[in-house]
């Protein structure tokens, strides 16, 4: 079916396209980069026990799974999907504050709730302007997207310095903080009307999806969510376990840092290293990276190796995460035509936020009763990952393969 024609508003590029959107990643990732490592931080300084934690992060897990390629496929069908956008952070701005007033676990949850809602589908809706930016104009999106990195880096690093000083309590408000540079950056959106084809997570491809249920590529898909959401432990409670062990939270951002400055190195020098390489390989390396590391994790601080064992080990966030993240995408444009790629892209998302959720759910009873050992399952879910990879290395591939024609004349978005 032939995509309708851009309006001749649509085709005229709105002035420093690049620069706003990459200040949009930019102060998009900062708030995300104090909450992945400190947010569970706060939350045991208020008392809170591990089991109640993991509930914490995880029931919003499962909330946003189902409600983000609904919220993204509305903003589709709007005017301009960046009037939705600066709604989306309005609305998270408000919930967040409520951390500043209310502390009860029910609050908290109920809070925690709510803002993925709202928190979650700003980076897919963002993608989603970048991209249209991309296949409109010529823009580059690593050039726009890296920024986003970059900031999560910086707020890594920046927010373990201000919390080893002014304590856990203050991560709400570096949050809520955060948050406000956000809306600074969205209010400046560039407006691109109505997209013609459906946002990244967008539900609006949902119906057309039986074509990608083929064995090959569901267990794919399947292989990498398990070897992603084994990471669901180290995202609830290595800040915690750091903590425990005398390691301030100025280090513990550095620790964090540094993982993504690693999978940046491995994004910068993948084409020459590893581009050669099929969806599939690239999917089994990325799962075995992830058993050595859950296997090793536990084992650094014993064995003596200290501070500088954890950066060793945080280095393999490069394979276990950053390759990984490239591979979904390659297995997707390897497999899946131009039009297919939203559904794709909603498929991943829904395996990888589903298992994520159940093992971060799990994570907490697990950290409760073994403390790092609790690495050791992720090792096994990794296992398990791993295994439906090689299973889909013997099963037949029945997708249509991507067309190489026509994909400079499409709005991905």
């Amino acid at each position: 079916m032939p995509l309708p024609p851009l309006s001749p508003e649509q085709r005229v590029k709105p002035r420093h396209f690049e620069l706003r959107v990459a200040s949009i990643f930019a102060f998009l990732f900062i708030p995300q980069g104090v909450h992945l490592p400190f947010f569970p931080v706060w939350l045991e300084s208020k008392g809170y026990d591990a089991a109640q934690i993991a509930l914490i992060l995880s029931l919003p897990m499962f909330l946003r799974v189902v409600t983000t390629p609904f919220v993204t496929a509305f903003a589709d069908r709007t005017r301009d999907r960046a009037d939705i956008l600066i709604v989306l952070v309005v609305l998270s701005l408000a919930l967040a504050s409520g951390y500043l007033f209310f502390d009860g676990y029910a609050a908290v949850l109920a809070i925690s709730i709510l803002l993925a809602i709202a928190w979650t589908p700003h980076s897919p809706l963002t993608d989603s302007l970048a991209l249209s930016g991309v296949r409109r104009f010529g823009s580059n999106y690593t050039r726009m997207r890296i920024w986003g990195s970059t900031a999560f880096l910086l707020a890594n690093l920046g927010g373990g310095i201000i919390i080893a000083r002014a304590g856990p309590a203050i991560v709400p408000l570096l949050i809520v903080v955060g948050l406000c540079g956000t809306l600074v950056a969205v209010a400046a959106a560039p407006r691109l009307g109505r997209p013609r084809l459906a946002s990244p997570l967008s539900a609006t491809d949902l119906p057309a999806t039986p074509s990608l249920m083929s064995r090959h590529f569901l267990l794919l898909v399947g292989g990498a969510g398990l070897i992603t959401s084994s990471h669901a432990f180290l995202y609830g409670f290595s800040s915690i376990y750091w903590k425990s062990l005398g390691i301030a939270e100025s280090t513990v951002g550095i620790l964090w840092a540094w993982s993504v400055i690693c999978e940046v190195g491995l994004f910068l020098a993948f084409t020459r290293l590893f581009g050669h390489l099929s969806a599939t390989a690239l999917i089994s390396i990325s799962g075995a990276f992830a058993i050595l590391r859950w296997i090793v994790f536990p084992l650094v601080w014993p064995s003596g190796l200290g501070v500088p064992g954890f950066f060793a080990v945080q280095a393999l966030h490069a394979f276990s995460t950053g390759m990984m993240l490239i591979a979904v995408q390659k297995l997707i444009a390897e497999s899946v035509p131009e039009e297919r790629t939203g559904a794709a892209q909603g498929i991943a998302f829904f395996a990888n936020g589903m298992s994520m959720a159940l093992f971060t759910l799990a994570s907490g009873p697990l950290y409760d009763r073994f403390g790092a050992g609790g690495f050791l399952a992720m090792a096994v879910v990794a296992t398990a990952g791993f295994v439906l990879i090689r299973m889909a290395g013997s099963a037949p591939d029945t997708q249509p393969h991507r067309s190489a024609s026509g994909g400079d004349t499409r709005d991905p978005s």
